[in-house]
């Protein structure tokens, strides 16, 4: 081994609570075709905090849920009147999740729409004629699931999204970001006049900065309005990008005074490229894609998934959720064969971290050319178990990693399981000596390891 050490973690320091928040999904309980198939125990073991309502529609085919269209249909009614609202299937697909342990965010608006922009037809996305109406819409939907209105409930349901991704086409939204501003400020004034505890943001751009975003809070401050968060997207294949991109939305935001407005990054997914993950790609490029060697939902992105979500727990990210959507797809947790994928593991393995532990601890990695593994360390609340998380993202070495380990002196390994091209998080052999241990790869790539302890 050429190195001495991969990274030290410090139990005897503690550095911060961990945030479950960040462990977040788009995933709902399958509401189509329960008849067929209940995973609700294998859900739940994900421990998602939140499930964000984006695309349920589109992975729940034939259902009328979520989608302002399909509740309130026709947008010449009164909206005050609950009977031209339909709850009952939404109802549903929010309780049969919230059963899970998952808290709602709900996103006001459409699913996108996949059509180009040359296509004529887009039924959807089309600039609402009336932005007071639909204000009032989207208030008896709100007002549904936290007072009560309409045969409703009263759920926590605290946070609420204006629509998803204004500015990649018409797909999402076929006016222009001048219109949407507008529709926003419109949306966002209505809503916090009758519900001012509640959390109202958005507008879940594709990314962080850009035209679009500038000219969107350039707008709210101009309105005198201050969303409650603000939420965007990163699909990438380096984790560096993705774990930085809580500091550029909190420093955009600070530059506008928006302190308090809250960072939330509700879609994220392994990606190289769409090929063979958009619609109509061609078979052989979809096996590729989901199944090669850098596949979609294969060990490289699984390991990246945990590299995220523990370099996330230093950052400013109030809330992540990740862009697993339905049970199965492109950007789901099973295979073509209906078998668990290596991301559904990666995810159950930081599900157990944030379910289970609460304190974080000093983890210092080893410089160049190191910088590929990562690593989190953690405390129950009643210090009487530890965990250590370690992901190894693309890492070129074999055989023995080594770790330093300190401040466990009084505890012992009582589990150890690992996530490999081989292994779905299946028992491991693990190395202690002292202050160090050492996990081991059969091959070069990704792998990932969660070694728990408790004291003796």
């Amino acid at each position: 081994m050429a190195h001495a050490s991969f990274g030290r973690l410090d139990f005897s320091r503690i550095t911060g609570r961990l945030n479950p928040a960040q462990h977040g999904s788009n995933t709902p309980a399958p509401y189509a075709h329960r008849w067929f198939f209940n995973v609700d125990e294998e859900l739940k073991s994900l421990h998602f905090s939140y499930s964000r309502t984006h695309d349920w529609a589109l992975i729940n085919p034939g259902q009328r849920i979520i989608d302002t269209h399909f509740i309130f249909p026709l947008m010449h009614l009164d909206p005050k009147d609950p009977k031209n609202y339909y709850f009952r299937a939404t109802d549903a697909a929010i309780r049969i999740t919230q059963d899970l342990g998952t808290k709602i965010f709900y996103r006001l608006g459409t699913s996108i729409e996949q059509n180009s922009d040359q296509a004529p037809e887009h039924n959807n996305t089309l600039v609402p004629e009336d932005f007071d109406q639909y204000a009032e819409v989207l208030a008896g939907i709100v007002r549904h699931y936290t007072r009560g209105w309409a045969d409703g409930f009263r759920y926590d349901m605290k946070y609420w999204e204006i629509w998803n991704e204004p500015e990649l086409g018409t797909q999402t939204w076929c006016g222009t970001k001048e219109e949407f501003v507008r529709f926003f400020v419109t949306i966002f004034k209505r809503l916090k006049s009758e519900f001012p505890e509640l959390k109202i943001g958005g507008p879940a751009f594709t990314t962080p900065t850009g035209e679009w975003q500038t000219a969107f809070l350039d707008g709210c401050k101009a309105a005198g309005i201050v969303p409650d968060f603000y939420s965007y997207h990163c699909y990438t294949s380096d984790p560096e990008k993705l774990i930085q991109r809580p500091d550029v939305g909190r420093a955009l935001l600070d530059s506008y005074g928006f302190t308090k407005t809250e960072i939330v990054i509700n879609e994220w997914h392994f990606r190289q490229d769409w090929t063979g993950v958009i619609p109509d790609s061609q078979p052989d490029l979809v096996r590729f894609s989901l199944n090669g060697p850098m596949g979609h939902n294969n060990i490289q992105s699984a390991v990246f998934n945990l590299a995220v979500l523990m370099g996330w727990q230093e950052k400013p990210l109030d809330i992540g959720c990740y862009y697993g959507c339905g049970i199965d797809g492109a950007f789901a947790f099973r295979d073509r064969d209906h078998r668990w994928n290596k991301c559904f593991y990666s995810m159950q393995m930081f599900g157990e971290i944030v379910s289970s532990y609460a304190d974080r601890v000093a983890w210092t990695p080893a410089p160049q050319p190191y910088k590929h593994v990562y690593a989190l360390g953690a405390f129950s609340a009643d210090r009487k178990r530890a965990a250590v998380l370690i992901a190894d993202y693309g890492g070129r070495d074999a055989g023995v990693l080594p770790f330093e380990v300190a401040g466990l002196e009084n505890y012992r390994i009582v589990e150890a399981r690992q996530l490999d091209n081989e292994k779905d998080l299946l028992p491991c052999e693990i190395q202690r000596n002292g202050d160090r241990i050492c996990v081991s790869k059969k091959d070069p790539g990704s792998a990932a390891w969660l070694i728990e302890f408790e004291a003796k």
